[in-house]
């Protein structure tokens, strides 16, 4: 079976990683904006995790949940 490598430009280059870099802090200002749009408080250390984040899987999580949630605590409920 073949396999099939992408040759597109700046993958796995410093452009790429700075594409990813880009998307992780958009999808953390989003969350924290949208928290705050809704009137959730948001203490500290939410907004230290928050912004420490670098997964975009987790950090798409906790954008759907900020859809809804109640308080800023709702964003970790599995620990995530």
């Amino acid at each position: 079976m073949a396999t099939w490598t992408s040759r597109f430009p700046g993958s796995g280059t410093l452009i790429e990683e700075t594409r990813i870099d880009t998307r992780i802090k958009d999808r953390v200002e989003a969350i924290l904006r949208i928290l705050d749009v809704r009137g959730i408080d948001i203490p500290d250390t939410h907004r230290e995790r928050i912004a420490a984040c670098a997964d975009l899987d987790t950090l798409d999580t906790w954008f759907d949940r900020a859809v809804t949630a109640g308080t800023s605590e709702e964003l970790f409920v599995d620990g995530r």
